[in-house]
């Protein structure tokens, strides 16, 4: 297997001095389905950000296979146009593509997450789930092969959390995506390929979800 995303002794410090990632590495093959566990500062955001080209590492190497859509944990965050349809073609501006081809991207897009009878919809209108399923079809319409995922649930109820995970591994399965979900829920370990566990900065421990979700079972799940 290729991987799709790969870390290499990554290391982040702010202009503070404070260091968040130090000799951090990990890889992700194409067509996996992975999530990213640790403690609230463990740098788990910030190396989704480096590999999203939001942040650069002051060292280490990594590569990423683009085009790379990034969610946030607040959708709030990144959906900027007042309806459905016209958010999920404001990310195709760039491709310079004809209306035809940008109505037939948004439909193909949001019929992947089961909102294409939403299409007209006010953001405003949305339940935080279709708000995410909203932020992933931008990614999906632009052709993004790697899907970072920075705690999408965490604004969620509890049943919507499951849909989100559920239909996110049914994209990667099923559209050949490779995904990278940053997470501090055990219950959602039941739904990934692999899982890694952040800590310090540090990649501590990596393998079966299982395995690492009755280690960490010990401990009070947030």
């Amino acid at each position: 297997m290729t991987a799709a995303i790969a870390l290499n002794d990554l290391g982040f410090q702010w202009p503070s001095g404070k260091s968040v990632l130090q000799g951090c590495s990990l890889s992700v093959e194409a067509g996996e389905f992975c999530m990213l566990l640790g403690s609230n500062g463990s740098g788990k955001s910030t190396l989704l950000r480096i590999l999203a080209g939001l942040l650069q590492p002051q060292t280490g190497t990594f590569k990423v296979h683009d085009p790379v859509g990034f969610v946030f944990q607040n959708p709030d965050h990144q959906l900027v146009m007042p309806t459905v349809g016209a958010d999920v073609a404001f990310g195709l501006v760039e491709e310079r593509l004809t209306i035809a081809q940008v109505r037939a991207r948004v439909d193909e897009a949001l019929a992947a997450v089961n909102l294409e009878h939403l299409k007209r919809r006010p953001i405003y209108a949305l339940s935080g789930g279709q708000k995410q399923r909203v932020a992933i079809a931008g990614a999906i319409a632009r052709h993004c092969s790697i899907l970072l995922l920075d705690e999408p649930t965490a604004l969620l109820d509890p049943d919507s959390q499951i849909d989100l995970v559920m239909q996110v591994r049914s994209l990667v399965k099923e559209r050949g995506l490779t995904a990278l979900w940053v997470t501090h829920r055990l219950i959602e370990l039941d739904y990934c390929d692999r899982a890694f566990l952040l800590e310090n900065g540090q990649v501590k421990d990596q393998g079966h979800p299982q395995r690492l979700k009755s280690l960490l079972a010990g401990g009070s799940e947030p």
